[in-house]
């Protein structure tokens, strides 16, 4: 929490946004913590899933992370081995590792808007999951919950992020008045997330690739910015700190995201985000978290590379405060996890301020 109020704690803290299931199943072995048979597939019961939450916390306690970071489940129900719907009406293709595409959307017409409410689908038992791990690990960590951006929500609701941005210039209003629905929403799961002990709030979702940003900066200004500043009040008047998950190339925004009020950044990822360059720019105003790289060094490299860019990201990040380090987007399954262990047992080594 310090280091996202920008100051300088003892050391540098360690987090991840994401880590895949297989994934903490594997370093939690690596760790020697006993852990159940995981199950795969759309057919686990709500006990398996907290088995595995529980697995989880065994692992962040092992590895002395600082926070854990959950989100608010959207209640699926398999269709078949490969596709599952949520409750608000979004199909969903999983891939090989389970990670979801939206393939279908509710929303195909402005009418199909009218009446059209995620505020009362929500039920208490999306919330089990964070609740287990705050309860659980208790308030010496700082818990994260994350809400979908206004913008990715959107395109899910729409079936695809093809139909959003022509809904930019073929229908406006319908692109604002989703992400008012969208924004109510966000504000019941906060809501919800403050009664339960979370400290962080994640506007989680991408707006850039490695090139530049998805959209335009006029675009972005004028759909998404200022549902993002909505959102960042809102968590800001519930006494909690907001940060935005987005990958790829932000400097066309990166003002913006400093201008609306965002406690911090993530995950300055170093294909294109030069995390020297982006401190200068932001040391003070925004905190960074991140830039271990997730795409080429923790898959592929040794854990003797993996300490040396953990070395240089201190190196350059960490002086003065504001520097939250963790992987350039998540332990992702192609990750290894002698290298994720060897990420935090470097930083560990070499975070002391």
């Amino acid at each position: 929490m310090a280091a996202l109020r920008n100051e300088q704690p003892d050391r540098v803290p360690l987090f991840e946004l994401w880590i895949n299931e297989s994934c903490f199943f594997k370093t939690a072995r690596l760790l020697g913590l006993k852990v159940p048979p995981r199950k795969e597939g759309l057919d686990t019961t709500g006990q398996e899933s907290l088995e595995s939450i529980e697995v989880y916390c065994s692992m962040v306690e092992e590895l002395g992370l600082d926070a854990t970071c959950f989100y608010v489940s959207k209640g699926h129900t398999p269709i078949d081995d490969k596709t599952r719907i949520n409750r608000y009406g979004v199909v969903e293709k999983l891939n090989e590792v389970g990670e979801p595409t939206p393939v279908d959307g509710p929303i195909k017409t402005p009418a199909d808007l009218d009446g059209f409410d995620m505020v009362s689908r929500l039920r208490p038992e999306d919330f089990e999951g964070i609740e287990y791990i705050v309860n659980r690990l208790g308030p010496d960590l700082a818990h994260f919950g994350t809400v979908w951006d206004p913008f990715v929500m959107s395109w899910f609701l729409r079936g695809g992020m093809q139909n959003l941005f022509m809904d930019f210039i073929a229908n406006p209003d319908l692109v604002h008045r989703l992400a008012q629905v969208v924004v109510q929403w966000q504000k019941a799961v906060i809501d919800r997330f403050v009664e339960i002990g979370v400290d962080v709030i994640v506007v989680n979702g991408d707006l850039a690739s490695t090139q530049a940003t998805l959209m335009s900066p006029r675009h972005y200004r004028e759909f998404i910015l200022p549902y993002h500043r909505e959102l960042v009040q809102y968590i800001h008047d519930q006494g909690k700190m907001a940060v935005k998950h987005c990958d790829g190339n932000m400097w066309a925004i990166l003002d913006d995201m400093i201008e609306i009020g965002f406690d911090g950044l993530h995950p300055i990822q170093p294909q294109c985000m030069d995390l020297a360059e982006v401190k200068a720019h932001t040391s003070g105003r925004l905190c960074l978290i991140g830039n271990i790289d997730c795409e080429h060094l923790l898959p592929f490299g040794t854990e003797e590379e993996v300490e040396e860019a953990v070395k240089e990201a201190i190196a350059v990040a960490a002086p003065g405060g504001g520097y939250i380090l963790s992987s350039s987007n998540s332990i992702h399954p192609a990750c290894r996890p002698e290298n994720f262990i060897a990420m935090i047992r470097a930083a560990k080594a070499y975070g002391r301020y």
